[in-house]
């Protein structure tokens, strides 16, 4: 099993080029995998497959799942002109959420076969390492039965919002797409959906919650760091331009 992870920090990318740029990643280890089979036919040596884990911060982007309903988004074509939001039918799980400054948006994309073959535990990890980091900053976080995504005040909480939401696409065990977390987000465009479908709890950010503007680079440092421990990675950065 191959544990070496390549971080890539994207920096600021529009969403349609760093989509592209992850499906071309994901393909890349989808045909490894379908190579390696045909290797292990012919009883040659399999190719060690690649990983990744890329951080970006994306322009203002509404994004739908698969599984989503286009009548939470709440603007119109004129509205998302208005409001310089770009707008994107996508393949991961999930309904509508919102993507833009001041929000960390990870996308691992990882051959789970080097890791371990459990989706239930790789979104738990997942969120382990946003709670974590979270408490990092005195911000406790959790969960909330049935739903993904880190939560401020969980269950039984009268004023339950989420922090952190997440949205996978898996194939042969290699995933991509992955989890946005408010550091210092510009919450005022939540408000032009239903985010993730759900109606009836708010939506928050480590500056709204800690009153004041965070160093995003140094939460990035955090987070990747229990990233790379809980899934035990060996991980190598590889900085793009």
């Amino acid at each position: 099993m191959n544990k070496k992870v390549e971080f890539q920090d994207l920096g600021n990318m529009p969403y349609g080029k760093a989509w592209d740029y992850q499906t071309e990643l994901f393909d890349g280890i989808v045909q490894t995998k379908l190579e390696n089979r045909r290797r292990k036919d012919r009883g040659e040596e399999e190719i060690p497959t690649k990983n990744y884990l890329l951080f970006v911060e994306h322009p203002h982007v509404y994004t739908l799942g698969k599984s989503g309903k286009e009548e939470h988004l709440l603007l119109d074509q004129k509205g998302l002109e208005r409001e310089h939001v770009e707008f994107f039918k996508i393949n991961r799980g999930g309904d509508i959420t919102y993507h833009g400054p001041g929000q960390i948006v990870g996308y691992p994309i990882l051959d789970l076969d080097n890791f371990f073959t459990d989706i239930h535990k790789y979104l738990r990890l997942l969120e382990e390492a946003v709670i974590l980091t979270l408490g990092d900053y005195g911000i406790k976080a959790g969960r909330i039965d049935g739903l993904t995504g880190v939560w401020i005040g969980e269950n039984g909480d009268p004023n339950p919002r989420k922090i952190c939401a997440m949205g996978v696409k898996t194939s042969r065990w290699v995933t991509m797409h992955g989890f946005a977390l408010n550091v210092n987000a510009n919450l005022n465009y939540f408000g032009n959906i239903v985010p993730c479908g759900i109606s009836d709890k708010a939506v928050t950010s480590m500056q709204f919650e800690l009153g004041k503007e965070v160093d995003m680079q140094e939460v990035e440092k955090v987070l990747k760091q229990h990233l790379s421990n809980l899934f035990e990675m060996e991980l190598f950065e590889n900085q793009q331009n």
